[in-house]
């Protein structure tokens, strides 16, 4: 899956914010944050198909805006 260009291209992109999140997280100790940040960065190796991708990468960044651990 990731030796086609989109491939390569959204794991870069989706990537690139989950290690966002994940600092992001890291230093506010917002865990919803860190753990989707984890997630963005490794779900792009599992799913193949491109929409697919598309669509759990942006579920994945709403998470920390809509789910509170109070």
């Amino acid at each position: 899956m990731l030796t086609d260009t989109t491939g390569l291209f959204l794991s870069l992109i989706f990537g690139s914010i989950g290690f966002g999140y994940f600092i992001y997280g890291k230093r506010q100790s917002h865990k919803i944050a860190l753990w989707s940040g984890v997630a963005l960065m490794i779900y792009p190796y599992f799913v193949s198909n491109h929409y697919a991708m598309v669509i759990t990468g942006i579920g994945l960044m709403l998470v920390p805006r809509f789910l509170r651990l109070d």
